[in-house]
Order: C-alpha cells, then structure tokens, then sequence
C-alpha cells in the first residue's frame, strides 16, 4: 500500500495534469502532426516496397519456413513497420503533441523522444516474433512433418486461425483493444519525462498491442509469414479494428471473416493459397 503521498511520479504528473491533456486531445492536428503522420505512412510504403521486394517468389503458401534468424528479424521489423505504423499513427500524434506541449511551457520534452516511444513500440513487437519464431523453429524441429501443406499442416492451419477468430470475442482483446484505440487515456495514466520514460511508454504500448494482436499475428504464420497478400490483409484487419469508429462490429467482422478463411483453407485449400500472392 502506499505511503501518503506515495503516489509514483508519472503517475502524478499525468493525473495532475489531467485537464490540460485532455483539453490537447480535443484540439485540431496542426501542420507538424500532419507532417508525422506523413513520415509514418512514407515508412510503411517504403516497408511494404521492401518487404515485397524482399519476399518476391519466397512465398510457400501456408507454415512458411521464416528462415535464419538474423533474415527473419529484419524481415520481421520491416513487415511491422508496413502493417503497425498507419494503425499506430494516433498514438505517435497523442505522444508527440504533449511533448510539443511540455516544451511551449518550459519543462523538459527531450527532442527525438517521439523517435524513441516509436523504438520502443517496435522492441515489444520483436520481442513477439522472437519468441513465435523460436516456438515454430522448436516445434518444427521436433515434429518436422506438423508444419508441412499436407493435411496435417492444413488442419493445423484451421484450427489456428479459428483460435483467432474466438480470441476476437474475448474479455482479454476487448481490454487491449481499448488500450490501443484511446490514446490520451493511455498516455494521461503513463506519461513519463525524457528518453527513459519515452522507451518505457513506447514499450508498454507495444505490449498491449502485442495483447491485442497476438492471435491475428499467429494466424499469419499459420497463413504464411512471407507472403505479402496476407500481411496485407492481417494489417487491415488490425487497422480497421483500432481506428475504425465502430469498435463492436469492426471486432465482429474481423472474427467473421478469420472464421470464413479457416472454412476456406479447410475446404478450398488451393484457392486460398493463392491468395497469398
């Protein structure tokens, strides 16, 4: 229990300052918001470029081998960059306007912080792939045949993605979706000064979409880690899901359509490995 007076710091500060942020929340995006938003979109077409580039022809339908680890990490950053930044675009524009805000009255908002909380956002979701990659390469080690395109694979396959489509009806993903879909509310309850706090803050909003995600991401696997039509698709679910404005039936229609590609594979297995491109 804490002592009077106990109360963390950040926490503190951001509920202390409560009003002023939320008076910054209403406020209308001026030109230098704009202007982050633009670089986050150009980094996610450049990645997709790169990404398509890069995985041209490797596409080998469903449970493709990820590779080395050193290809599959960067391959991995870049593939997050391409589907995560037009979705996390509102939570970089709440975090840098406060930063602009600290600075106009005089306390401390280091330059290149908006830099590091996007940093850290990223580490937690490599983190994600290094553990899922180190679980496929595990289990695929010990059962080389379960992720083959047989019918083992395939049902497999199936029952993966429909984990998914329920995980998106879940309590669990109804919280981290939240998280991700209010970003001063997150930030009024973690703000954190300096470089430090920045990584602190990007990391932990990288968690809850970790949280949120997780299920989507291992679907992709199931799908096809390297094949672009797929991460394109999973990115506009997750896209569609944070910032579209109706939360329920964006959620319900992700979980519809997962349930829908699970009946695809498992009946039309050819023609959803097309889809892959």
């Amino acid at each position: 229990m804490l002592r009077k007076g106990g109360a963390r710091p950040a926490v503190r500060t951001a509920v202390a300052g409560s009003g002023e942020l939320e008076a910054l929340s209403a406020s209308r995006i001026d030109p230098r918001e704009a202007g982050l938003v633009a670089v986050l979109l150009f980094l996610a077409a450049v990645s997709w470029i790169v990404t398509s580039t890069q995985l041209g022809g490797m596409d080998m339908g469903r449970w493709t081998d990820p590779g080395p680890l050193g290809f599959f990490v960067v391959t991995w950053v870049v593939m997050l960059a391409a589907m995560m930044f037009p979705s996390v675009a509102p939570m970089v524009v709440a975090y840098d306007r406060i930063q602009q805000h600290r600075r106009k009255t005089g306390r401390y908002a280091p330059a290149g912080a908006t830099a590091v909380f996007v940093a850290g956002y990223l580490v937690s979701w490599t983190a994600f792939g290094l553990v899922a990659y180190s679980l496929f390469m595990s289990v695929a080690s010990l059962s080389p045949g379960l992720f083959g395109s047989d019918q083992g694979g395939r049902w497999l396959a199936v029952g993966v993605i429909l984990l998914a489509a329920v995980y998106q009806l879940t309590p669990a993903k109804n919280v981290s979706l939240m998280k991700c879909r209010t970003p001063m509310d997150f930030i009024l309850h973690r703000l954190r000064p300096g470089y430090r706090g920045a990584l602190v803050m990007g990391v932990e909003h990288g968690a809850w979409c970790v949280a949120c995600c997780w299920a989507l991401m291992v679907a992709l696997f199931a799908l096809g880690v390297m094949s672009v039509g797929w991460m394109a698709l999973i990115g506009a679910f997750i896209a569609g899901e944070k910032m579209l404005p109706w939360k329920r039936l964006a959620n319900r229609f992700v979980a519809v359509a997962l349930a829908v590609i699970a009946l695809g594979v498992a009946l039309a297995p050819a023609a959803m490995d097309g889809m892959g491109m």
